[in-house]
């Protein structure tokens, strides 16, 4: 039977009817959708801009700072004069006499046989193997030693692990924020800790390339093993009873790796807020990470079986870069001498912080995960935040060069200013 004219058209003008209204609720939950969007991503913008709450209203300083640098310069001194009449007193603590010069000339290392047989640790791959027969071999054999760099007025040692083949990353660091310069008044010196290369690597050319860029740099510290993962703890505590040899002058030390951006002057900034608080006794300061756990899984660079280890970590800083005055290094290298060395350099030091029940200082200006943690987005290579942060983690040779570019541009507008 055919349907009536009418009655089709009716039907018609209905199924439009409805059709329209649901494009319109269509259109409406895409915009509450939207603006739900906006709302949030405004909120994690107001997040990340808020830079340690301790500090507020104080703006970034001039370069010419004038007669504030002099005063600043002032304090420091005097709190260095203060540091260093406890300095006897820390070092007394070792229950020997700290030496005038490098005294470690040849590796005096045999493996420990007594655990070959022990399940756990047949079950390890060879190079945590090794690590695992070789962790009493504590101090080595110095083929590259600048003690001069701080000799004289020095403010600030920043000093960057790197290993021996990445001379791309050192001299980004270099034309970057480890360029030796005086802000604010603050002399900055920057060292290079390097081990040798890594077996299976041409060991005798990357030796005489890393020669050559220290005759021409005269910036790089190296000791007589690998450069590998499981043996940065051992340039963390080589460095630390290097720096209370030849550094008991220097006030502070910066440490990073050498694919992180630095934000030096905010950096000088941090250390005039501390110096300021009278905080330089036990100051060390970064990202801290609380309540970690050892990781169980075997694929993961960080494994550790619970042979090994087996509670909580105590709180300890992400090693992309942290700042310490000298008081809390010497005091480091001190305790340091009873602490098993750990496969993991950053947890070895908490461990070392935990036995001087210091609780290192989280600032919201290290992102050594990035940004925006362990996601990526946009936003970690946005230089409005880059500009009012201190250290970010990870940029390659060429990205840290284009940021520093960026951020150091006067004609940088952003959409709010942001101070620390």
């Amino acid at each position: 039977m055919t349907t009536p004219l009418a009655t089709r058209t009716d039907c018609s003008l209905r199924s439009a009817c409805v059709m329209e209204f649901l494009c319109r609720k269509k259109r409406n939950l895409r915009t509450a959708v939207s603006l739900t969007l906006i709302f949030a991503t405004l909120l994690m913008l107001q997040k990340l801009i808020t830079v340690d709450t301790n500090i507020k209203g104080i703006k970034m300083k001039n370069k010419f700072c004038g007669t504030e640098c002099s005063s600043l310069k002032r304090k420091i001194i005097k709190a260095v004069e203060n540091s260093s009449q406890s300095h006897g007193n820390d070092l007394a603590l070792v229950g020997k006499p700290m030496p005038t010069e490098w005294d470690v000339s040849r590796i005096k290392c045999s493996e420990n046989s007594t655990i070959t047989n022990q399940a756990w640790f047949r079950r390890l791959n060879p190079k945590f193997r090794e690590f695992v027969l070789k962790r009493h071999c504590r101090y080595f054999p110095m083929l590259l030693n600048h003690p001069e760099k701080c000799s004289g007025d020095v403010d600030v040692l920043v000093v960057v692990k790197s290993v021996i083949e990445e001379h791309d990353r050192r001299e980004a660091v270099r034309q970057t924020w480890g360029k030796e310069q005086e802000i604010q008044g603050l002399k900055i010196k920057t060292l290079f800790l390097l081990g040798t290369p890594a077996t299976g690597k041409d060991e005798r050319n990357l030796q005489a390339l890393v020669q050559y860029e220290d005759r021409t740099y005269g910036d790089i510290l190296q000791w007589d093993f690998m450069d590998t993962f499981f043996n940065l703890t051992l340039k963390e505590v080589n460095f630390l009873r290097w720096f209370n040899i030849y550094c008991s002058g220097v006030p502070f030390i910066f440490k990073g790796d050498d694919d992180v951006f630095v934000h030096t002057n905010n950096l000088i900034e941090l250390i005039g807020f501390r110096v300021e608080e009278n905080k330089m006794e036990n100051l060390i300061v970064g990202d801290t990470i609380l309540e970690a756990k050892p990781i169980r899984n075997r694929q993961s660079k960080y494994f550790i079986p619970k042979e090994l280890y087996d509670k909580r970590y105590p709180p300890y800083l992400g090693g992309g870069g942290f700042l310490m005055s000298s008081r809390v290094a010497r005091r480091l290298f001190v305790v340091s001498e009873s602490v098993e060395l750990y496969p993991i350099d950053d947890v070895f030091l908490g461990m070392c912080l935990q036995k001087l029940h210091i609780v290192p200082e989280l600032h919201l200006g290290f992102r050594t995960f990035g940004i925006i943690k362990r996601k990526v987005t946009p936003l970690n290579r946005e230089p409005c935040f880059f500009r009012n942060l201190i250290v970010v983690h990870k940029l390659m040779p060429q990205e840290l060069l284009h940021m520093w570019n960026l951020v150091q541009n006067e004609e940088l507008i952003c959409a709010r200013q942001v101070v620390l």
